[in-house]
């Protein structure tokens, strides 16, 4: 990382069922569908002097349902449907869950990689996603962290609420995650 760039927030996000539309295993461009308020809520964290990084599981890869490059023609599409709200980057784990690696989440590989490729100021930086592996990943990583209740995120509050009572705030949509975090 470059010291003499001044340090900037993170919103670190999930990107299947935080970002777009979630119906599986999303191996083609094509099946890239934003959801409602997506782009506009990223539009507001840019304005806002926000890094926007994409952490993602992609499991998809070390099952062979799709490659590396199909991936990065996945990631240019969705940047063509956030115009600019398009992500600084994207970080994934293309590994299986029983690969036990470092990069997939909740495990913080990723998150920490970015933070030394970026000028990050960690503590006011975010992470937010669908499911209780982006939760604890940003919490391993020591920063706040939130759930949106699409995609796989009512099934999700359940199971963290059951894990961390009392300490879980959820969100409709990446909109009302904006509204509440920069005000509306």
């Amino acid at each position: 990382m470059d010291q003499n760039k001044k340090k900037r927030p993170a919103l670190f996000l999930d990107r299947d069922g935080t970002v777009n539309y979630d119906p599986g295993y999303i191996s083609s461009p094509k099946k890239i569908q934003l959801l409602y308020g997506a782009r506009e809520a990223l539009i507001r964290f840019r304005a806002a002097g926000y890094l926007i990084i994409v952490i993602s599981n992609q499991s998809g890869i070390g099952r062979g349902y799709f490659s590396d490059r199909e991936l990065t023609l996945i990631h240019q599409r969705m940047d063509e449907k956030l115009g600019p709200a398009k992500p600084d980057a994207y970080y994934y784990c293309p590994h299986i869950p029983d690969d036990r690696c470092s990069c997939r989440k909740p495990e913080t590989g990723n998150l920490e990689r970015a933070y030394q490729e970026w000028p990050i100021d960690k503590n006011r930086s975010v992470m937010i996603g669908d499911s209780l592996s982006d939760l604890e990943a940003g919490r391993n990583f020591g920063i706040a962290s939130f759930l949106v209740l699409t995609g796989y995120g009512h099934k999700s509050l359940q199971r963290s609420r059951e894990k961390y009572p009392q300490q879980v705030q959820a969100f409709d949509n990446l909109a009302r995650f904006a509204d509440y975090f920069l005000g509306k």
